[in-house]
């Protein structure tokens, strides 16, 4: 099976498993799970937690830490530390960059560039290099400030309930209270959350990838109420996985170990040593098209023989068929495997029952 199809199989599965109804967007490679309408407290924000780490563990990913915070939280945080309102945005999209840069050239940017008060953005250091479990929760509800700010308390009750729930799914020890999260789309209310991956499946000695975060979501009771005529809110909460981040490494763990990664579905390849056979090359095509076969060719006149089956090589394409002047004249096509560079002649009536037996046993 290709790489992708893995992926996605075993995303959209685990989805179901949870309920999921549909409403699929391939073109974006990203998947979401989404949970909308009234319940009680912290219980679906719990179980989109629950998704996110059944789908990271199921992908053998490596190991993974997911993060979690509170809008409500983090506004609270710059409002006690001096922050003006105005700048809570602009200060947060700093405060955002901490997985790629210091805590030192973070500083420097909104000082230097925001305008924000030295005092003030050592305050906000003091918070963001705190991360840890339910403790550090407890903790926040002592701290001298943090705890005199109304919507940072609803944030920390919340998030001492939903530690309560992940205790009991199991999972408590992925998710870290990380005061550095704070994802900066707008629209986010309540709990947020973000899942990175602490080590890459990469051999010892080399360089691990770098692809950032692999899954991310959080609460939204406000966007819905946004485009209804009415204004009538439905609270939602919910994670998108970034599938295309996690291609690149699964593939890469592929290379690692020395399997062949395929990334296309393609089974037949239609090549020609021939010039001026383009209309061949469309005929048959069409003709294993039809037959349910997924099949492609290059889209050149007349392409050499070695680039075409190079490509076949690269892309992972199992089956190659040629058809040139002499099949032609004897109503034969050639049926190559890649992988064993073995051709064979078949008559062209039996070609797409043969093609049909080996992809069968392959």
């Amino acid at each position: 099976m290709v790489v992708r199809e893995k992926v996605l199989d075993l995303v959209v599965s685990c989805f179901k498993r949870h309920g999921a109804k549909g409403l699929d967007t391939p073109a974006f490679e990203l998947k979401d799970f989404d949970i909308a309408g009234q319940f009680d407290s912290m219980i679906p924000d719990a179980e989109c937690l629950k998704i996110m780490c059944e789908i990271l563990s199921g992908l053998q990913l490596g190991d993974f830490l997911i993060k979690v915070n509170d809008r409500r939280i983090v506004d609270g945080m710059f409002a006690v530390c001096g922050v003006p309102e105005s700048k809570f945005r602009a200060i947060g999209s700093s405060i955002d960059k901490l997985d790629k840069m210091s805590w030192k050239d973070v500083r420097h940017e909104m000082v230097a560039k925001k305008g924000l008060a030295p005092e003030v953005a050592d305050q906000i250091g003091d918070y963001v290099q705190c991360h840890g479990g339910v403790t550090l929760v407890e903790q926040m509800f002592q701290d001298p400030r943090l705890s005199q700010n109304k919507r940072a308390l609803e944030g920390l009750e919340d998030l001492k309930l939903l530690f309560e729930y992940l205790t009991l799914f199991g999972i408590s020890e992925k998710i870290s209270f990380d005061l550095s999260l704070v994802r900066g789309l707008d629209y986010y209310t309540g709990v947020i959350y973000e899942a990175i991956l602490l080590q890459t499946p990469a051999q010892a000695g080399e360089e691990p990838l770098s692809v950032g975060s692999v899954a991310a979501g959080g609460r939204y009771d406000g966007l819905v109420g946004m485009f209804d005529p009415k204004g009538h809110n439905v609270p939602c909460v919910g994670l998108s996985i970034g599938v295309e981040r996690i291609f690149s490494i699964v593939e890469q763990r592929m290379k690692t170990s020395g399997e062949k990664v395929r990334t296309t579905e393609t089974q037949v390849f239609v090549a020609t040593p021939q010039n001026n056979f383009l209309q061949e090359r469309l005929k048959l095509i069409a003709e294993l098209w039809d037959a349910g076969i997924k099949a492609e060719m290059l889209y050149k006149n007349n392409p050499k023989l070695l680039t075409q089956l190079h490509y076949c090589e690269n892309m992972g394409i199992p089956l190659v068929v040629i058809i040139g002047e002499q099949e032609l004249k004897e109503g034969v096509i050639k049926l190559r495997s890649v992988a064993s560079r073995e051709e064979v002649a078949i008559k062209h009536e039996n070609l797409v029952a043969e093609i049909r037996k080996r992809l069968s046993e392959s």
